[in-house]
């Protein structure tokens, strides 16, 4: 089968198209073709793609998929791929289905026995990890940390002993308190690259340790979207039963046991907030609230 015709654009198939996730010029020649040629584009903001169609002077029909309408929206789409048209779908930035509700539309095409194929291209994960200069032997996606307190710890917790090097998106605004939050639970001295506005003129990648990002942002102000890579650890975390006394304890006596171990008392607390799965700065109020 020649190239063309593997690239001819079937009927009753989903297209997965990735897309820039800063410079247009990534934009394969083979996407381009795709968003040309389709029946119609299922984008997550269809003002931002239309942009995108815009420069390239692509003109197609478009609908909007993304999160809030994922549920009603999905068997919409895979009825009129089942009635034989075909579909693009792009996310805002980069490739769709990675952290992303596309998720949802590739699981349904599945259980319909609909086709699915990829039209490969830019993933920001991918990209910040290959420039990090850390091991990209092994590593875990992460993505956006959870917005519920409870289950951002509980993630948080799950990757103490994590070995792989762990790939997170961050929002600028939050910038500050995700690396306190990596310092309670990784340590201030583990090796750290931040990422932003890949692809773009302002592209920029530091490589440093928590405590220096700590430090850079102290006086710098975050702008744009981050992509953070964070070594892995030594595999070494204590066990949860050996936890089990200390768990029992008040919030100030488990600081005080680790004091009378020789900890100074902020790592007694980074210590006390990670085994009680919480912030350390919710330990800390907890420990003026007792007094």
């Amino acid at each position: 089968m020649s190239t063309e015709e593997k690239n001819r654009i079937v009927g009753g198939t989903l297209y997965l198209v990735a897309t820039p996730i800063g410079n247009l010029a990534d934009l394969s020649e083979r996407a381009k073709k795709t968003l040309s040629e389709v029946d119609f584009i299922a984008a997550e903001d269809t003002r931002n793609t239309a942009k995108l169609l815009t420069a390239f002077a692509i003109s197609r029909p478009l609908v909007s998929y993304h999160d809030h309408n994922r549920r009603e929206r999905g068997p919409v789409i895979v009825e009129r791929l089942l009635s034989g048209e075909s579909c693009a779908l792009v996310t805002d930035a980069g490739t769709p289905a990675i952290s992303d509700p596309g998720e949802d539309l590739v699981a349904l095409c599945a259980k319909a026995g609909v086709t699915v194929t990829s039209v490969p291209g830019c993933c920001a994960g991918i990209t910040a990890l290959a420039l990090s200069g850390l091991s990209t032997a092994r590593f875990c996606f992460e993505g956006f940390l959870p917005r519920d307190k409870k289950e951002h710890r509980a993630r948080l917790s799950a990757l103490t002993g994590e070995t792989r090097t762990m790939i997170f998106h961050e929002a600028p605004h939050r910038l500050r308190e995700t690396f306190t939050e990596f310092a309670d639970t990784f340590g201030e001295a583990r090796e750290i690259a931040l990422c932003r506005e890949l692809t773009k003129r302002n592209e920029e990648i530091l490589r440093t340790t928590v405590g220096g990002a700590i430090a850079h942002y102290e006086t710098t102000e975050p702008r744009g979207e981050y992509v953070l890579i964070v070594a892995g650890g030594d595999g070494k975390r204590e066990e949860q039963s050996d936890l089990t006394p200390l768990l029992t304890l008040s919030p100030a006596d488990h600081v005080a046991y680790y004091e009378k171990q020789g900890l100074a008392r902020m790592e007694a607390i980074k210590k006390a907030a990670r085994e009680r799965g919480m912030a350390k700065n919710e330990l800390y109020r907890l420990l003026h609230q007792e007094k």
